[in-house]
């Protein structure tokens, strides 16, 4: 129950990337690249539809040999995030329905890879393995498998749940094609529409005879996620933002500042705050909903 594709790399090793996955120099990056042409935050992979896709972040990409802002993972597709440096589709996994999980004050929560559960302050799933969790979930093939604390690794589906730290977390499964996210999906009850004009250093949102004006900072993060069009991992989009901060904790610190600040002045100004939000296990992503637009002139 999990959508991948597999990777053949230029040493003959494979890799399997899953939806949110970045591809790039950034240490922490689900395939790491160590090639100086490569960005930190290259290319990332995102579930649209029924298809897995991969998106030109802050790099070009060659496939098939022409330059490309996204492209459809199928078997035998040839990728080059830099002259020279190939990458071939070896597989793709594309189940009806993928694992999610989903707890009380946690939203639901596709798995894409290796999760770590955090119960206190609140129950909260990050994308990567931190040592002091209080449970791990990781793929395994096309299953999974968790480990409570201490305990042995088991195998999870959907149906089965578990308690760590306190909390009752459910596994159940999700539609494929509920999983994948459109830019545009949101409940449509809202008439409020939205208009962004995103220019890197400044950002101005118009709705309903309202302008709101970002800059500095906060106008580089709403840039960013603008940019990307889709689910992002965060930490990808803050370290482009903050390049010399090296203290991962800091570096939460200050992107979760920024982003409280850029929706207490949407809230402000009576614009829905929910144009930034969490998409998925440490993902964020501007949020749009039908009628929305977006003028990217980063």
């Amino acid at each position: 129950m999990r959508a991948f594709a597999t990777l053949l790399l230029p040493d003959g090793k494979l890799h399997a990337v899953s939806p949110g996955d970045i591809i790039g120099r950034l240490p922490s990056a689900a395939l790491f690249l160590e090639d100086e042409r490569v960005s930190e935050a290259h290319a990332l992979v995102s579930l649209r539809g029924r298809e897995l896709k991969l998106l030109s972040l802050r790099g070009r990409l060659i496939v098939d040999g022409k330059v490309c802002t996204e492209a459809v993972l199928e078997e035998g597709l040839l990728i080059e995030p830099a002259p020279g440096l190939e990458l071939t589709v070896a597989e793709v996994r594309m189940p009806p329905e993928v694992l999610a999980l989903q707890a009380p004050g946690l939203p639901r929560q596709v798995l894409s890879g290796t999760t770590s559960l955090v119960s206190r302050p609140r129950p909260t799933a990050i994308e990567r393995y931190v040592g002091d969790a209080d449970a791990w979930v990781w793929p395994v093939g096309d299953g999974w498998r968790v480990r409570i604390g201490r305990g042995d690794a088991l195998p999870l589906s959907a149906g089965d749940s578990f308690e760590a730290g306190g909390t009752h977390y459910a596994a159940v499964a999700e539609a494929l094609d509920q999983a994948g996210r459109d830019d545009t999906r949101g409940a449509v009850s809202d008439p409020q529409t939205l208009t962004i004009v995103a220019r890197y250093d400044v950002v101005h949102v118009f709705a309903d005879g309202v302008e709101l004006h970002f800059d500095g900072l906060l106008a580089r993060i709403l840039s960013e996620l603008a940019s990307i069009g889709a689910p992002v991992e965060w930490e990808g989009v803050a370290q482009s933002i903050w390049p010399k901060e090296e203290d991962r904790f800091a570096l939460r610190s200050r992107w979760d500042v920024s982003l409280s600040r850029i929706r207490r002045r949407l809230r402000t100004a009576g614009l829905r705050s929910d144009l930034v939000r969490a998409a998925g296990i440490g993902l964020c992503e501007l949020y749009l909903r039908p009628g929305d637009r977006v003028d990217e002139q980063s």
